[in-house]
C-alpha cells in the first residue's frame, strides 16, 4: 500500500510542510522507505536502470505482475539494502515510479493534498505543490485520519492525482505545473463522497478513466473534457466508490471493467455502454479490491459477501456473466495476484489463500496469519508481500503448500500503501501513528 506526492498545485502555494496533529492523533509521521533490491553481484549502477516503471496502480499491468530481473530467495542485508528515506505527512496511496522520478501523495494540516516528486536514484526532492482539498471523514473512520488514498497514475508526461474532495487534477510530471483540473462536485453537481477520492486513476492510450462524481467517467488526458460518464449512483455514502477500473481480455474482446459499491460491470470504452453488469454482496457497499482476470473469468472477494469467479460469455452479438463458482472465503482490501491460473489471496482472516481461478477449488489456506492488509506482487514463482504490520514477506507460489521463503522487518510501524518494485528497487510507504487505536475497517484505498 507507499510514498509521498503533491497534489493540485496553485503557483501561489506554500510549500512548507508540517506534521499532522489532531484531536485524534497526538502526532503522526509518514517515513518513505526506498529501499534496493540486489541480486549477488549486481553493480549500483544496473540497479538504479531507469529503463523500467511503476507508474500506477498495482504496476504496468495493473495486475501486480512484475517482468524485471530475477528476485533472490532472501530478503537479508545482503540481497535487501535500504538507499534513501524521506519523512513527510500521513497518506495511504502508492508511490509510483516513472523515468528516474518518484511520485507520493499525502495530507497537511488537515487542509491540503500535497504531491511530491523525488529523484529516483537519491530521493533528492524536485518538485512539490499543493492545494487545499482534505476533508472530514465519517466519525467511524475518523480514528484513522481523513488522508488521501488514491494512487497517482502517471504516462511519462503527465501525473494524474485525485484528491481527497473528488478533485482530478493533472500535473505536467516534469516541473509540476498544473495543466488542467476536473473538479466532480462542482462541474456534474455531485455530492462530495464520504469516505473521499479512492479510486486509482486508470491511464490508457488518449484517456483516463476513474470511478468519481458518483459515477464512473471517461476524460480526454490532454485537456481534461468529459468524454462520457456512466454507472450514476446517488453519491454521499454510495458515492464513496474503493475499487480502481481495469482493462481486461475477456470472451475474446479487450473489456473495460469496473467494479462499483454493490455491482461488477463492464463498460464499452468507445461510448460508456454497459455491456453487462453483475450484483456482488458485500457488507456497506465494502467492494474495495481490485478484480483481477484470468481467461474468460474474473476473480473478485469482498467483505462480508463471498470469493466469487464470475464467467464471461459472448454469443449472438451479446456478453453474459455467471457466476461460475463461489467460495465462502472473505477477501478485503488486498488485490489478489494470479500465477499460472491460480489467485494467491489476502483475506479478511489476515491468512493466504490459494484458489483455482478456473473452478473455485480451495488449494490451501495458511496457518499463519499476517497483518490486516497485505499487498502483493509477483514475479515468476514468487510472491513479495508487504502486510500492515511493515513485514516483508517472500513467499514461493506453490499450488501444494504454503511456502514462506524469507521476511524482514524495517520498523515497528504499519503499512497501508501498496509498494512499487521497479528494477531492482522496491519502494516502501510507512505510516507512524501515535497515541490512535487503529481500526482497518475504515482503511479502504489505492
Amino acid at each position: 500500500m507507499n510514498a509521498l506526492s503533491r497534489l493540485s498545485l496553485p503557483v501561489s502555494a506554500t510549500l512548507e510542510h508540517d506534521n499532522v496533529t489532531g484531536r485524534h492523533f497526538m502526532q503522526t509521521k509518514t517515513l518513505i522507505f526506498l529501499a534496493l533490491l540486489l541480486a549477488s553481484g549486481m553493480t549500483a549502477r544496473a540497479a538504479t536502470s531507469l529503463d523500467s516503471a511503476w507508474p500506477q496502480w498495482r504496476g504496468p499491468t495493473r495486475d501486480g505482475q512484475f517482468t524485471g530481473p530475477k528476485w533472490p530467495e532472501q530478503l537479508d542485508t545482503n540481497h535487501l539494502q535500504r538507499t534513501w528515506r524521506v519523512e513527510r505527512g500521513p497518506g495511504y496511496s502508492g508511490p509510483i515510479v516513472s523515468g528516474g522520478r518518484v511520485f507520493t501523495t499525502e495530507s497537511k494540516d488537515k487542509k491540503f493534498d500535497v504531491v511530491t516528486a523525488f529523484d529516483r536514484k537519491t530521493g533528492k526532492e524536485l518538485w512539490r505543490a499543493q492545494r487545499e482539498g482534505a476533508m472530514t471523514v465519517p466519525f467511524f473512520a475518523k480514528s484513522n485520519g481523513g488522508w488521501i488514498r488514491a494512487t497517482p497514475a502517471c504516462d511519462g508526461e503527465s501525473l494524474f492525482v485525485a484528491g481527497m474532495r473528488d478533485l482530478l487534477v493533472c500535473l505536467d510530471a516534469q516541473a509540476g505545473q498544473e495543466r488542467w483540473r476536473f473538479d466532480f462536485v462542482k462541474k456534474l453537481a455531485a455530492p462530495a463522497p464520504d469516505f473521499g477520492f479512492v479510486c486509482s486513476p486508470l491511464v490508457d492510450a488518449e484517456f483516463v478513466y476513474v470511478q468519481a462524481g458518483a459515477s464512473f467517467v471517461k476524460l480526454n488526458k490532454h485537456t481534461g473534457e468529459l468524454v462520457w460518464r456512466t454507472l450514476a449512483e446517488k453519491g454521499g455514502m454510495m458515492g464513496s466508490v474503493f475499487s480502481s477500473p481495469v482493462f481486461a481480455d475477456l470472451a475474446g474482446r479487450r473489456q473495460l471493467v469496473v467494479q462499483t459499491r454493490d455491482r461488477l460491470a463492464d463498460v464499452d470504452p468507445a461510448d460508456g455502454k454497459v455491456l453487462w453488469e453483475q450484483p456482488v454482496e458485500a457488507f456497506r457497499g465494502m467492494n474495495i479490491l481490485t478484480p483481477v482476470a484470468y481467461k474468460d473469468k474474473l476473480f473478485t472477494s469482498t467483505y462480508g459477501g463471498k470469493t466469487v469467479g464470475f464467467k464471461i460469455a459472448h454469443t449472438d452479438g451479446k456478453f453474459t456473466v455467471t457466476a461460475a463458482w463461489k467460495h465462502k472465503a472473505q477477501g478485503y482490501m488486498s488485490a489478489p495476484i494470479i500465477i499460472d491460473g491460480i489467485a494467491y489471496e489476502h483475506l479478511k482472516s489476515q491468512r493466504v489463500m490459494a484458489i483455482e481461478v478456473g473452478t473455485g477449488r480451495e488449494l490451501w489456506t495458511s496457518d499463519q496469519s499476517f497483518g490486516k492488509y497485505m499487498s502483493l506482487v509477483a514475479q515468476g514463482d514468487r510472491i513479495l508481500a508487504l502486510d500492515q504490520c511493515e513485514q516483508l514477506f517472500l513467499f514461493r507460489a506453490d499450488q501444494n503448500e504454503f511456502e514462506q521463503l524469507d521476511q524482514r522487518k524495517f520498523t515497528d510501524a504499519e503499512t497501508w500503501a501498496h509498494i512499487a518494485v521497479v528494477g531492482y528497487q522496491i519502494f516502501i510507504r510507512v505510516e507512524c501513528f501515535r497515541g490512535t487505536s487503529l481500526d482497518p475497517r475504515t482503511r479502504a484505498q489505492r
